[in-house]
């Protein structure tokens, strides 16, 4: 080998290192790589940041995006609460959280699928009295499986179908991921379903919620024009969110009508409603009703949103109300939401005498809130948002993300640009609001990906992967066409829980297809057997996001991954292969 290929593989080597020795970010990680390969000369100072400029950073961003975008729109968790009041023993709640977080992760990115369900779960193990941590990791797990399935579901089958464009000049295509990601997502399943026994028994850390021990919330609902529940009665409504919501008061008139079940509802009213901010923001936003009187004055911007605090002792709010404070007027907060403990409130919220203890959901300037709240004494609880107040359009963004992979299966516009375009009509049409998108777009990746791509195109510019893929060929060589596929599915998945998995793919996937090249073999097998392993940790909460994300709710410890996940990781090694080369044969 030569200077310039020792040096690349020596920068490789180093980099793993500093992932493994987890001293910095993984971001600053690649930052440090990309800066040591331009002092070493394996990067020209001005190609240094062509990889912030490579459609994978793009397609990621735009994906973040869309992904949000559905997740916002609830309709997830309204198929949960469908299924929610039949679902009574715990491994029927385990397997329809699992099957459902595995099936929304090749819509939006699995890590986003993960968290939207992850509150669901939580009611679900409530009802049937079971430690949540049974679901969580298993939850996880699936999210995984699930995201193996579409080219958006996790950021691997992005990059490795860039990768097969530049070997072969075809990407792979939108739903070419799927024969061989549910095969292993039914597999998976399967195995949950009857592996959780080998979970522990983990106490998750009560969360602030708990602590202070909300049970519902009041809010004021008017039942504008246009709402769909004119004409129905109390009691149908009441059914149609299956008891979750209360309606404690019906205002007519500025008058207080008796609430019976056979109440009719009319348009006008104003619905004093109790329940859980969840339940009271799907009650809105599916019967159309809005939370306050519009006027010409009201329009809250992008920078608009909403904050649950706690009442303290020494607060002004003590002994008054909202509307006598003129909270609107003087400080443009609305008190949209109250919760008391033991207590059923039947007035308007603006209306309530506020006690020390009072939990409130205040709608305002989000850059403005954290003096305001001070002003008032009131604290902040930063445990779990409140989207009370907050438009969502529903199916929008199912229809343009589908939009996105139709255009993107049919070929009929490149990847990048049909999910960009994507992201920019959920912006457009208000399906996500625009600090939303900020916010769902996980920057630490994209300045990973930005910064890695031209480390990781080192391996191929100085023949340093050439070099690695014919020492592994040399190994392989008396090993039958499956055994080398296995061989690169499990150095993948053998190095992903030091690298991120994105990082992954980008050493490894070039390695892959020129270890098939040498082998005589066509590269797709190789290729996915890399998106698969990098896309399958199961062994450490830290080798991806997924994994990370239950490990507090679920308290879970370092080690009980591996309980559940090691055999998981086997049975994926041994099905791997031969579903493989069945869809993809050598």
């Amino acid at each position: 080998m030569n200077i310039q290929q020792w040096l690349s593989i020596g920068l490789l080597c180093g980099m793993m290192t500093l992932f493994i020795w987890g001293r910095f970010r993984f971001d600053v990680t690649a930052v440090i790589a990309l800066l040591a390969s331009v002092a070493l000369g394996l990067v020209p100072p001005d190609k240094a940041f062509s990889g912030f400029s490579d459609d994978i950073v793009i397609i990621v961003a735009s994906a973040l995006i869309l992904s949000a975008a559905v997740q916002r729109s609830g309709l997830v968790e309204l198929a949960v609460d469908r299924l929610a009041d039949r679902l009574h023993r715990p491994g029927s709640q385990l397997f329809a959280l699992t099957a459902l977080v595995g099936a929304a992760s090749g819509l939006i990115k699995n890590i986003g699928a993960l968290a939207m369900l992850m509150p669901a779960a939580s009611q679900l193990a409530k009802r049937s009295e079971t430690n949540p941590s049974r679901f969580f990791m298993p939850m996880a797990f699936a999210s995984l499986l699930g995201g193996l399935t579409t080219m958006v579901g996790t950021s691997p089958n992005i990059i490795v179908s860039r990768v097969r464009e530049e070997m072969t000049g075809q990407p792979f295509r939108m739903f070419d991921y799927l024969p061989t990601g549910l095969g292993l997502l039914v597999i998976g399943l399967a195995f949950l379903q009857f592996g959780k026994r080998l979970l522990p028994e983990r106490q998750a850390p009560v969360t602030m919620g708990e602590a202070l021990n909300i049970s519902a919330y009041t809010t004021e609902a008017t039942v504008a024009a246009q709402a769909s529940i004119i004409g129905d009665t109390v009691g149908s409504f009441v059914d149609s969110q299956e008891g979750s919501v209360e309606v404690t008061a019906v205002l007519r008139h500025g008058l207080r009508a008796e609430v019976l079940p056979d109440t009719m509802i009319e348009e006008n009213d104003i619905l004093i409603l109790m329940g859980d901010p969840d339940a009271l923001e799907r009650a809105i936003a599916g019967a159309g009703l809005i939370l306050h009187e519009p006027d010409a004055s009201d329009h809250p911007d992008d920078q608009t949103g909403v904050i649950e605090a706690v009442v303290t002792a020494g607060s002004v709010l003590v002994g008054s109300n909202a509307g006598r404070l003129m909270l609107k007027e003087r400080m443009g907060l609305r008190l949209i939401a109250i919760s008391r403990e033991g207590s059923r409130l039947k007035n308007k919220p603006s209306g309530v005498k506020i006690q020390a203890g009072d939990i409130v959901v205040l709608q305002g300037d989000l850059d403005a809130m954290p003096s305001q709240l001070s002003q008032l004494g009131v604290l902040a609880l930063a445990q779990r948002p409140i989207r009370l107040g907050r438009e969502r359009k529903g199916w929008l963004a199912i229809v343009i993300l589908a939009s996105a992979m139709i255009a993107t299966a049919s070929g009929l516009v490149p990847v990048a640009f049909a999910f960009f375009a994507g992201a920019g009509v959920v912006l457009i049409t208000g399906a996500l609001p625009a600090e939303d998108a900020y916010k769902a777009i996980e920057w630490p990746i994209l300045i990973m990906l930005g910064a890695l791509i031209p480390v990781s195109e080192t391996l191929q510019t100085t023949g340093a992967s050439n070099v690695l893929a014919v020492e592994l060929a040399r190994l392989a060589s008396h090993l039958p066409p499956w055994g080398a596929v296995a061989m690169v599915l499990l150095i993948s998945m053998a190095v992903t829980p030091f690298l991120n998995n994105a990082a992954t793919v980008l050493v490894m996937a070039p390695i892959a297809a020129v270890f098939a090249h040498d082998l005589g073999y066509r590269p797709d097998a190789f290729l996915m057997a890399t998106a698969i392993g990098a896309g399958c940790d199961f062994l450490t909460p830290i080798g991806h996001q997924c994994n990370t994300l239950v490990m507090g709710p679920g308290g879970y410890r370092f080690t009980d991954y591996a309980r559940l996940g090691a055999p998981l990781s086997l049975l994926v090694l041994l099905a791997g292969p031969p579903l493989i080369m069945t869809f993809w044969p050598v």
